[in-house]
């Protein structure tokens, strides 16, 4: 038997970050420049090369590009999602779009400009960079702050309460035996969304090759859920287009070629089907593929040289398997059509409206909390730069709040309820189930009955309350595993969090009765959108383990918005 014996670091600061990543370093960047308090990071990685943007991108995909104005960004995001967004939440994201973009440039980071000094445009909303070491680059700005502190490699469990309110959060270290109690006037949960729900579409020794991060799981829903604090949206899942096996965007070649998407007999199939929104795109190509007119790719033969190395570079910087793909094969874009098709479902708040319900500050239901980046919910395809304007909103709106609050910590029995319940895996005698079982088990029910690939993403009632009761079973299992490692308790965590996830997004979808975001939400017992019933946001709240579901109002553009209940 592993018996481990933990030492207790507490730590007290102004301000905690849960996660390293985009929105949690601007958020520790923007209360760095503007005042003198005194922050801690946690990442269970090493803030260098953690979160979305670990590998780098090629484009900002939020800007306010020429002939655009914040006004036409909000309409452009409202039209892309049916209509069901918080506008405060976005408007308030567009008029900020431009400014963290300088601001990252006076960074260091290098953008493509034409001959007149301007940024390069790949489309309306999107410009081009060298954006490989823009994590780096922000990692090396966060760590240079005298008042930053970061701890790399540690993960955090659950939020600490007092009284109902957040006083901090706990977690453990990844490199050695140690819990961290840290205690903080204020805590912004910047930990990602949440991918590895459902069995991926590229399985077994590369099921890890998957669109969004595979370590953002869901950690930051789960302990929100856990808390009480109100969701929104979870039913509105991204499922994202890409190029076949690589996993790679399919956008650098849609918007940097202009290139169309073709069935198998060479016909171009979008337009058959709606509107080509986001969605749609991926919509049509599955419903091609199930009428046997696949395989369906992006039509790249012809394209001039100049244009294919362009995209060998362009993927280089950030999904490099497409390009070795090519190399590996001799051949290229020019000659050969790419192949694409949809991965499975995610929950993040950053391209769709999933997250915490947050008022106009980022401030979630529970106090002293907040949330950012693809965490935080109702403003969907912030991307890069928008978890950027997010992160300054809330540091900004701490800036302004902090003085009154005070450090509050807890007893000691109280938190060594907690940290023996962390320690308990490696006491438990060894278990029936292996913690990759229960996450095989996990993404099977999801896949199955929850509208996952192999379904292609459809599901009804009597599914989900399939899905419902097994999942539910899962957590009768999960907290009989063993660990045997620091790296197996980190795992069993993981399920734990993901599980909570799979819970609230599975009452999500059973409660929105209508289909409004195709392939996302696709409801076969009401297969059509009903806009006179269902204009509103579907939120929830996890009490004495049910979720219960609540239904808000739209937020419209020039609200200030504030939790009143």
């Amino acid at each position: 038997m592993v018996v481990l014996k933990f030492d207790i670091k507490m730590i007290e600061t102004d301000v905690l970050i849960i996660g390293g990543g985009t929105a949690g370093c601007f958020s520790a960047l923007t209360i760095s420049e503007n005042s003198n308090l005194k922050v801690v990071i946690t990442d269970k990685a090493n803030i260098k090369r953690s979160g979305c943007l670990a590998a780098g991108v090629n484009a900002i995909n939020a800007y306010i590009g020429k002939g655009e104005t914040p006004e036409s960004f909000v309409e452009y995001v409202k039209k892309d999602s049916e209509g069901i967004i918080r506008e405060d939440l976005v408007y308030s994201i567009a008029k900020g779009l431009n400014k963290v973009m300088k601001q990252l440039e006076d960074l260091g980071l290098p953008i493509l400009k034409d001959e007149n000094g301007e940024y390069v445009q790949r489309g309306k909303r999107s410009i081009k960079i060298n954006g490989e070491n823009i994590k780096p680059l922000l990692a090396g700005t966060v760590t240079d702050k005298d008042n930053i502190t970061v701890l790399n490699n540690v993960n955090i469990v659950d939020y600490l309460f007092k009284d109902g309110d957040v006083i901090g959060a706990i977690g453990f270290s990844l490199k050695e035996n140690k819990i961290y109690e840290i205690y903080a006037k204020k805590t912004i949960c910047a930990t990602g969304g949440a991918s590895g729900l459902y069995k991926p579409n590229n399985p077994i020794f590369s099921k890890h090759k998957m669109w969004y991060s595979p370590f953002n799981t869901g950690t930051g829903y789960a302990m929100g859920i856990r808390a009480g604090a109100e969701m929104t949206s979870f039913e509105m899942r991204f499922i994202a287009l890409r190029c076949k096996d690589t996993i790679a965007p399919t956008g650098t070649i849609a918007q940097g070629i202009k290139t169309v998407q073709i069935n198998g007999k060479g016909e171009e199939y979008v337009g058959k089907y709606g509107k080509p929104t986001t969605h749609m795109r991926l919509y049509s190509t599955v419903m091609e593929n199930l009428k046997g007119n696949g395989p369906c790719f992006l039509k790249t033969e012809g394209i001039s040289e100049e244009q294919q190395e362009e995209l060998f570079k362009a993927y280089l910087n950030m999904a490099p398997a497409q390009t070795l793909k090519w190399l590996e094969g001799n051949t290229g874009p020019t000659s050969q059509n790419v192949e694409i098709e949809g991965t499975e479902p995610y929950i993040v708040g950053g391209h769709t409206a999933s997250g915490y319900w947050i008022d106009s500050d980022r401030k979630t239901t529970l106090k002293n909390l907040y949330a950012v980046g693809d965490v935080a919910g109702g403003s969907p395809k912030k991307y890069v730069t928008g978890c950027f304007v997010e992160g300054e909103i809330a540091a900004m709106s701490i800036i302004k709040t902090i003085e009154d609050v005070a450090i509050i910590k807890l007893d000691s029995e109280e938190i060594r309820e907690k940290i023996t319940y962390i320690s308990s895996f490696f006491n438990n005698p060894s278990s029936q189930h292996s913690i990759e079982e229960i996450e095989i088990a996990m993404q099977k029910i999801m896949d199955e009955y929850a509208g996952g690939i192999s379904k292609a993403y459809m599901y009804n009632k009597t599914k989900l309350e399939i899905a419902a009761k097994r999942i539910e079973e899962l957590f009768d299992i999960v907290d009989t595993l063993k660990a045997n490692s620091l790296y197996d308790l980190l795992s069993i965590f993981e399920i734990i969090d993901r599980l909570y996830v799979c819970k609230v997004l599975i009452k999500h979808l059973e409660s929105r009765k209508e289909t409004r975001w195709r392939c996302y939400q696709e409801n076969t017992d009401f297969p059509e959108k009903d806009d006179e019933n269902w204009m509103k946001y579907i939120n929830s709240v996890y009490k004495n383990g049910n979720v219960e579901i609540l239904f808000r109002q739209l937020v419209g553009r020039d609200k200030i918005y504030e939790h009143t209940n």
